[in-house]
């Protein structure tokens, strides 16, 4: 059961122009089934509605344990039936395993079915294996083409490509680059808003975020840069339990680094009481190190000097843990802490 937060300072004046989005992946909970993990992501999208979330984006996986999410347009498609008002997209659809022409059409039937509330995310990542990607009929070497099939996907929706993508023509889409350096080069160069996830290195980020900026070229009228910083950001009562939440998703992440595949997520305890090698306990420490966790105030406070350093328009908020209340209840008091419109439902 949730502690009932404490009474919580106004937000920092650096976040009150500033959006707040959700990044759901659907991991699996460890002894759990991936169908549950489907079922509970379209349930946490209406609760993240309710307090007054932006947008709720859902990723792409392709034969890993520990998410659900294979899928990423039709999970989309099931969570804006079961919304009405909040924006819903992918974060991302992995360009490089799909023909650019079957992804315009996918989300020309999506923004079709919920006019105005579908957002196209986009990524160059291919799979994780070499028998992952096989599967897929790609390899590493795709990802090299990602400007241009971003190119090419993006002519599918304004009548320029090579066939009509029906019913993607002339329906308006807004696409963003999810990236690290050298997506941002493309997305400056392509004139699209870009998700850019927050790292360890805050200065590293800053750079990514000033670079992108100095070689956006607008591809229409009015366009500017626009930035979404992706953060990692579990809030609770004290600064250990916060901590706490984030233990299931970093050792998730210290699995996959040391044994090639990303597991369920296991209670935060079994995690707490693990013997690590030196090298787990290092990796851990790089995933967490990556993250923003603590009480209402503090993390308030950490992410307005990241809002501030990075000049981001809007925070893409992602965290899971092993026990689905405590996940919502971080959803909470982040609300409650950054002054989003609705945080009190």
């Amino acid at each position: 059961m949730s502690t009932p937060p404490d009474p919580v300072p106004p937000p920092p004046r650096a976040l009150a122009a500033t959006r707040w989005s959700v990044l759901d992946r659907a991991l699996v909970r460890a002894g759990r089934p991936p169908a549950e993990a489907l079922r509970g992501t379209v349930d946490f999208a209406r609760e993240v509605e309710r307090l007054g979330y932006h947008r709720f984006w859902v990723a792409e996986h392709h034969a890993v344990p520990g998410v659900a999410g294979a899928a990423p347009t039709v999970l989309a498609a099931a969570v804006a039936s079961a919304t009405s008002r909040i924006r819903v997209g992918t974060g991302g659809v992995m360009l490089p395993n799909h023909p650019p022409l079957v992804v315009a059409e996918q989300f020309g039937v999506l923004a079709s079915l919920f006019p105005d509330r579908i957002d196209m995310g986009l990524g160059r990542s291919v799979g994780f294996t070499g028998a992952v990607r096989r599967a897929l009929g790609t390899e590493r070497e795709a990802m090299e083409d990602f400007a241009a099939q971003l190119a090419e996907l993006l002519r599918y929706f304004d009548g320029t490509g090579p066939v009509r993508a029906v019913p993607a023509q002339g329906v308006a889409v807004p696409a963003f680059v999810l990236a690290g350096r050298a997506g941002a080069d493309t997305a400056a160069d392509l004139g699209l808003p870009l998700v850019l996830a927050a790292s360890a290195d805050r200065e590293r980020t800053r750079q990514t975020a000033d670079r992108y900026r100095a070689r956006f070229t607008p591809r229409t009228a009015g366009d500017r840069p626009r930035l979404l910083l992706a953060v990692n950001v579990a809030v609770a009562a004290t600064e250990e339990e916060a901590r706490r939440r984030q233990l299931p998703e970093a050792w998730a992440v210290v699995h996959s680094r040391t044994r090639g595949d990303f597991p369920p997520l296991p209670p935060p305890e079994e995690v707490a009481g693990r013997r690590l090698t030196e090298r787990e306990d290092r990796y851990l420490g790089d995933a967490l190190a990556g993250q923003v966790s603590g009480t209402e105030a503090t993390v308030a406070a950490r992410l307005a000097e990241l809002v501030a350093a990075t000049g981001a328009e809007e925070v893409m908020v992602t965290f899971a843990t092993h026990d689905p209340a405590q996940q919502l209840d971080s959803y909470r008091r982040l609300a409650r802490a950054v002054g989003i419109a609705g945080a009190g439902a």
